[in-house]
C-alpha cells in the first residue's frame, strides 16, 4: 500500500504542475523564429527610430531577428488590433508609446481595451516635447510667452502633427494650466507643421525633441521649455517648462507590449533583456542623441505608467474637446 500511495502523491503531483509545463517549456526554447515588432507609425518618425534601436539590441540578445512590422494608420490603432489578435507566444510584440494613453480617450468605439488585451513588457525611453517658437515672436522665456498671449488672446496660433498627437495635447494642458486663449493648427504631420514653424506660418508648437534639435542648434528656432520633470541633457541650458508652471509634465514615451495570455516567464525574459540595454554605455548614447532619457523598470512599473498617463489625458481631452471619429 506504500507504494500505491507513493505513486498516488506522485502523480497527483505531477498533475499539479502540469498545467505550467506548456508555459515553462514555450518559455525556455523562447524564441523559436523571428519576432515581429509591431509599429503603429510610418517609417522614419521618432517611434519608429526607437522601435528598431531596441529591435537590433534584442536581435542580438534573443539570437533570433527582430522584424520591425510599420502598420500606420487611425493613431496606432490598426497596429495594436493586429498585436491583439496574434498568438500569445511572445513571437509578436507591440510598439507602445504616449499615443496609446491617448487614445482611450479620443476614440468611443475602440475594438479593443488596451489595459485589458495588452500585456505590458517595459517601458525603455521616455523623450520630452520642446515649447519652441519663431523667432519673430517677441518673447524669449515661458512667462513672456505667456504674458504675451494673455495680452493677445486668439492671437497666437500654435501647430502641431494633428488631432490627438502628443504635440497638440501637450499644447492644450499648458493652456488649461496657464489659462491662455492660443489657437491650435493641426497639420498632417509633425513634419509639416515644423517646417511652417519655421517658416512663420505659425508661431509655437510643443515639438518632437529629435527633428527640432537641429533648427532649435542653428538658430531657426528658439527653445523656451522642455516638457518633462527634468531638464533635457541634449538642451542642458534650456529651462523645464514645470519651472514656471509647477506640475507641468507631458513627454513622449516607448516601450514594449504583448497580447493578454503571453506567458509571464516570456514577459519577464523581455523585459530582463530591455533593462539591460537601459545599462548599456552605448545604448545610453544613442538615446541621448535622440533627446531621450532610459525608462527603466518592472512590467508592474510600465502598466502603471500607463494608467497613470491614460488618466491624465482623459482630462485634457475633455478639457479641449478632443475627439477622433
Amino acid at each position: 500500500m506504500r507504494v500505491v500511495r507513493r505513486d498516488l502523491l506522485r502523480f497527483a503531483a505531477a498533475a499539479t504542475a502540469a498545467p505550467a509545463l506548456p508555459r515553462i517549456v514555450r518559455a525556455q526554447g523562447y524564441p523559436l523564429r523571428p519576432v515581429r515588432l509591431i509599429v503603429g507609425f510610418p517609417p522614419g518618425g521618432g517611434t519608429d527610430v526607437a522601435a528598431r534601436l531596441m529591435g537590433q539590441w534584442l536581435s542580438e540578445r534573443l539570437g533570433q531577428p527582430v522584424l520591425v512590422e510599420n502598420r500606420p494608420g487611425a493613431g496606432s490603432n490598426i497596429a495594436t488590433e493586429s498585436v491583439v489578435r496574434a498568438s500569445a507566444d511572445g513571437h509578436t510584440l507591440l510598439l507602445v508609446s504616449t499615443a496609446h494613453a491617448i487614445n482611450a480617450s479620443l476614440y468611443d468605439r475602440l475594438t479593443y481595451n488596451f489595459m485589458r488585451d495588452i500585456v505590458p513588457v517595459a517601458g525603455f525611453m521616455r523623450v520630452p516635447n520642446v515649447l519652441e517658437i519663431n523667432p519673430s515672436l517677441p518673447v524669449g522665456n515661458v512667462p513672456e510667452f505667456i504674458a504675451f498671449a494673455k495680452s493677445n488672446p486668439g492671437k497666437v496660433n500654435m501647430g502641431s502633427g494633428g488631432n490627438g498627437t502628443s504635440q497638440h495635447l501637450s499644447g492644450e494642458m499648458f493652456k488649461m494650466m496657464a489659462g491662455l486663449d492660443i489657437v491650435h493648427v493641426p497639420y498632417r504631420g509633425a513634419a509639416p507643421a515644423l517646417t511652417d514653424l519655421v517658416g512663420g506660418q505659425v508661431q509655437a508648437m510643443f515639438g518632437e525633441m529629435p527633428p527640432s534639435l537641429e533648427f532649435i542648434r542653428a538658430g531657426k528656432l528658439r527653445a523656451l521649455g522642455v516638457t518633462t520633470a527634468a531638464r533635457s541633457e541634449a538642451l542642458p541650458d534650456v529651462p523645464t517648462v514645470a519651472e514656471f508652471l509647477p506640475g507641468y509634465e507631458s513627454s513622449a514615451w516607448y516601450g514594449l507590449g504583448a497580447p493578454r495570455g503571453t506567458p509571464r516567464e516570456i514577459v519577464e525574459r523581455l523585459n530582463a533583456d530591455i533593462n539591460a540595454a537601459l545599462l548599456d554605455a552605448n545604448m545610453k548614447a544613442r538615446l541621448a542623441a535622440l533627446g531621450g532619457a532610459p525608462l527603466e523598470g518592472s512590467p508592474s512599473d510600465f502598466s502603471k505608467l500607463i494608467a497613470d498617463e491614460t488618466g491624465k489625458w482623459a482630462k485634457v481631452a475633455k478639457f479641449c474637446g478632443a475627439k477622433v471619429e
